[in-house]
């Protein structure tokens, strides 16, 4: 695995370092020592698959409050999604920052995306396809959510979104005191 640390600390992207002849190639896309080294999760407990039909399809951007707190790997299977993380660490050098990259079936590149982060995506084909590996079980409870165009974050997105949820819809901007945990939208 080639691991490339984003300008957002402890947020990576990886790629599949491939071995391979004429009948293909092998490459693994999670080793525990090599994770472990870099002081990253190593224990998943919960493995989701997400599939947008429709190109322009948002989702995001999310994330739980601790003890909840979400460390992700996502892959792209099929198709090929903007992938947007954004980084809410409460005293991060860069909170409030986002860091943006192509993930596709084709380049089989990983986020890994540290506790503390939002993350969202939105497809760039029609049929997309991704699997998240999570660390912390989901907990409505402690789940909150980032407008994806909240003015007070520059994150950008290659395409205008043509489906999303209601729920990622009527996000509010961010305000630090639901973040925080006292309440507010989830």
């Amino acid at each position: 695995m080639i691991f490339s640390e984003t300008p957002l600390r402890g947020a990576y992207l990886i790629d599949v370092e491939r071995r391979g002849d004429d009948r293909g190639f092998f490459g693994r896309v999670f080793c525990e020592k090599e994770f472990a080294t870099r002081g990253l999760a190593t224990r998943f407990i919960q493995i989701n698959n997400s599939l947008s039909a429709i190109k322009g399809t948002l989702r995001g951007m999310h994330y739980q409050l601790p003890p909840k707190a979400e460390t992700k790997l996502v892959r792209c299977i099929r198709g090929s999604l903007h992938d947007v993380i954004l980084d809410l660490r409460e005293g991060s050098p860069t909170f409030g920052k986002s860091f943006s990259a192509t993930l596709s079936a084709e380049n089989r590149r990983m986020m890994y995306i540290p506790k503390g982060f939002a993350h969202g995506f939105i497809t760039m084909d029609d049929d997309t396809e991704a699997l998240y590996l999570v660390d912390e079980f989901y907990a409505p409870d402690r789940e909150r959510g980032v407008r994806w165009n909240d003015p007070r974050f520059e994150m950008t997105w290659p395409v205008v979104p043509v489906a999303i949820s209601d729920k990622d819809r009527s996000q509010r901007d961010f305000n630090p005191a639901w973040h925080l945990g006292s309440g507010g939208p989830s």
